[in-house]
């Protein structure tokens, strides 16, 4: 049994990350926003996702990817390990760009129906201000994590380089 929540800004890599996990460990993923958004960005109901989050986390075995945060007392309770991508803002903005550029008037593999890449001045504002406001309470919430759970802080590519070391499984030789 393994459930891993990847959180942290958008543009982090969550998506990018849980499924290169995926297919090496052969764990389903679970895109959050795939999950929340509908047809045309249309969001679920406050009540009507915690229960879905709930859902989703009573599965045995995921990566989960997105933030979330009004439903992290429903997941990180039930994650084994929980990753969190804390990417500087610039690289987070600069990412989320290109990926506007590249899937513009498109819907990505990781979002909803008909939910169609767009620019918004908003969106860039919540990746400026995450650390301030998402990031002090998602470190808040990770020195909160205590055996047998592990939280793994991703700040550099040799962080994460040695996260995917950590999780992949052990093979001896024959």
């Amino acid at each position: 049994m393994r459930r891993i929540l990847i959180i942290g800004s958008p543009g982090a890599g969550k998506s990018t990350l849980s499924r290169r996990l995926s297919e090496c460990l052969g764990i389903p993923v679970i895109h959050l926003d795939r999950e929340y958004f509908g047809p045309g960005w249309t969001e679920t109901e406050k009540q009507a996702w915690r229960r879905r989050a709930g859902e989703l986390a009573a599965r045995p075995d995921w990566i989960m990817d997105g933030n979330y945060a009004s439903t992290f007392d429903i997941r990180v309770p039930r994650a084994t390990d929980v990753v969190w991508l804390d990417v500087p803002r610039w690289t987070c903005l600069i990412r989320v760009c290109f990926r506007v550029i590249r899937y513009w008037g498109d819907a990505r593999p990781d979002m909803g129906p008909d939910c169609r890449e767009r620019f918004k001045w908003s969106f860039m504002r919540w990746i400026w201000t995450y650390p301030n406001d998402m990031g002090i309470r998602t470190a808040r919430m990770m020195k909160a994590i205590r055996p047998p759970q592990r939280g793994h802080i991703i700040r550099s590519a040799s962080d994460l380089a040695d996260l995917e070391r950590r999780l992949m499984p052990t093979t001896e030789a024959a």
